[in-house]
């Protein structure tokens, strides 16, 4: 039985848990923040005691946090453990995680989710790179987890989840202001299927996670944008959407604020 410790139990991370552990897997969390409340989860309130015995450790407890918890938690992990972090965050981000696993001598591999968890939990499509990918992928694999290993470093993983962003959230920002538009001289139901039956399949459906998900997500999807904006001058590419999305979810944040 595979053991996998969770860090961070926020919506992602219940989802990993509870799924994994529905797999099969041995699975310990840890989040001094939030309370799991699952009897058949083991939540620890030392960390070294959820990594005791660990073979994956799968971080996922935000980009702010990514680098401290990976701090703490890479000296007292198992050397065999494959340090997993899943969070959404700068390649550079990544690469400094990656060293400190490296002066570990611990494995990790730099993940990316390419969609919300809640649709799928634990067999959420992943894209792995780093020292660790493939060993993740053989661990993970059969327990449900899609995960498709690419030939780089830390960080490879990051940057193309974050071009993938510049499309998604750009599309988000894109019908938020379409629709809002709509809203003001009454045809919001009509441009609404108008977008629809040009997504096909569950447009309507995805239509409203994309409006509704850039609401309740904005500070984060600010800071991912932020990243992407990063990636795409670094390599000398142009910005001008990349730009007008971010400045979509900085007027969400603010008006969350007000």
């Amino acid at each position: 039985m595979r053991t996998i410790a969770i860090l961070g139990l926020g919506e992602a991370g219940r989802l990993y848990a509870r799924g994994l552990r529905e797999a099969g897997a041995d699975v310990r969390g840890y989040d001094p923040h939030h309370e799991l409340g699952d009897p058949s989860i083991r939540q620890c309130a030392e960390l070294a005691d959820a990594l005791a015995g660990a073979d994956v450790v799968v971080s996922l407890v935000g980009a702010s946090a990514a680098a401290s918890i990976a701090h703490d938690a890479l000296p007292v992990m198992p050397d065999a453990a494959i340090y997993a972090d899943l969070n959404t965050a700068a390649p550079e981000l990544k690469r400094e995680i990656e060293a400190l696993a490296s002066a570990r001598g611990v494995a990790m591999a730099d993940v990316a989710v390419l969609a919300p968890v809640p649709r799928s939990g634990h067999r959420t499509e992943l894209l792995a790179s780093g020292p660790g990918a493939l060993a993740l992928a053989e661990r993970l694999g059969p327990l449900g987890v899609p995960i498709a290993v690419i030939d780089g470093p830390a960080g490879e993983a990051a940057r193309l989840r974050l071009l993938r962003s510049v499309f998604m959230k750009g599309l988000a920002a894109l019908i938020i202001e379409g629709v809002g538009a709509a809203r003001a001289v009454g045809a919001e139901d009509w441009l609404r299927d108008q977008i629809a039956q040009e997504l096909g399949g569950d447009g309507h459906a995805l239509v409203d996670r994309l409006i509704e998900g850039s609401r309740i997500h904005a500070a984060r999807r600010e800071h991912e944008m932020t990243d992407a904006l990063a990636v795409l001058e670094a390599m000398d590419q142009p910005t001008d959407m990349t730009r007008a999305t971010l400045a979509w979810f900085q007027r969400l944040v603010e008006a969350q604020r007000a």
